[in-house]
C-alpha cells in the first residue's frame, strides 16, 4: 500500500513555508527588510534557533539576503528575469518599446478585468488609496512622484487579479520601466501629452475596477495603452522629422550666400 508514516513537521519547515507564501504571493517584495530576529521570532511564536534555521535554508534558496549591519532582506528575486544582454538590446532597438506596450496591453487588459471580478474589497482599497495619491501628487506637479506611482497603480492591479505567475512576471517588467530602458513619462510631455489625461485615463481604469465591471476595466486599459503608444510614436516621428530639418538647415547655411565668389 502506498502509505507512510506521517512525521511531524519541524517548526522551522514552517516558518520557511510561511515565508515563501509570503515572497510568492507579493506581499513580501524584493528588497523589502525583515523584522529583527527577536521580533520576527516572536510573531511567529518559535525559538530564535528555530528561526536562524529558517533563515539559514531561505538564504540557501536565494530568496532571502544579509545586509552588513543592516539585516535580513528579501532577495532581489526579480533581476534573474532578463539577462543583461536582453535588457540592452531592449534598450535600443525601438521596435521593443512597441512589442513591450502591446503586451502590457494583453496582459494587463487581462488583470484589470480579473481585478475587477475576483478582487477583494482590501484589493479595491489598495487601488483607491494609491489613485487618491496620484490625484495628490498631480497636484503638486511633482513629476518623479506621478511616475513611481502609475507603476504601483498598474501594480496593485495586477496584484488584484490573484495570478502570482502574472504578478511576479509583471513586476519585472515595471522594473525595467521604472530604469527607463522602455520609455520615460517625460518624453511623452514633449508631444504635450498633458498630465490630466493620463490622470484621467486612470481614474477610468479606478472607477471601471472600483464598479467590478470586467468589460470597462478591460476597455480602459487599453485605451491608455493606446494613448501612450500613439504618444510615443509621435514623439519618434517629431524626433526624426527635426534630424532632417536640422541638416537641411546645416546644408543652406553652408552654402555659398549669392553674390559671393565660389571655391575653386
Amino acid at each position: 500500500m502506498p502509505f507512510q508514516k506521517v512525521l511531524p513537521e519541524k517548526l522551522s519547515t514552517s516558518v520557511v513555508r510561511q515565508i515563501e507564501l509570503l515572497i510568492l504571493r507579493g506581499i513580501l517584495r524584493p528588497g523589502e527588510r525583515l523584522p529583527p530576529e527577536r521580533e520576527l521570532s516572536e510573531r511567529l511564536g518559535v525559538s530564535r534557533p528555530s528561526l536562524r534555521d529558517a533563515i539559514a535554508e531561505l538564504q540557501a534558496q536565494g530568496l532571502l539576503c544579509t545586509r552588513a549591519g543592516s539585516g535580513i532582506f528579501v532577495a532581489d528575486v526579480l533581476g534573474s528575469a532578463f539577462s543583461p544582454a536582453l535588457t540592452r538590446l531592449f534598450a535600443t532597438h525601438d521596435e521593443a518599446v512597441f512589442d513591450y506596450l502591446s503586451f502590457r496591453r494583453d496582459m494587463e487588459s487581462l488583470a484589470a478585468e480579473r481585478a475587477a471580478q475576483l478582487g477583494s474589497d482590501s484589493d479595491l482599497k489598495v487601488l483607491q488609496a494609491i489613485f487618491d495619491k496620484m490625484e495628490q501628487a498631480h497636484n503638486r506637479r511633482n513629476s518623479e512622484e506621478e511616475a513611481a506611482l502609475d507603476a504601483q497603480f498598474h501594480t496593485a492591479i495586477i496584484e488584484a487579479s490573484h495570478n502570482v505567475v502574472m504578478l511576479h512576471m509583471m513586476r519585472s517588467m515595471f522594473d525595467l520601466l521604472r530604469t527607463g530602458v522602455f520609455y520615460n513619462r517625460q518624453v511623452m510631455f514633449k508631444q504635450r501629452t498633458t498630465r490630466a489625461a493620463l490622470l484621467a485615463q486612470h481614474r477610468a481604469i479606478n472607477d471601471a475596477v472600483q464598479a467590478r465591471d470586467p468589460g470597462a476595466a478591460r476597455a480602459a486599459i487599453a485605451a491608455h495603452l493606446d494613448y501612450v503608444e500613439k504618444a510615443l510614436s509621435d514623439q519618434q516621428k517629431a524626433e526624426r522629422n527635426e534630424r532632417v530639418a536640422r541638416q537641411r538647415l546645416e546644408h543652406e547655411t553652408g552654402r555659398a550666400k549669392p553674390g559671393q565668389p565660389t571655391p575653386s
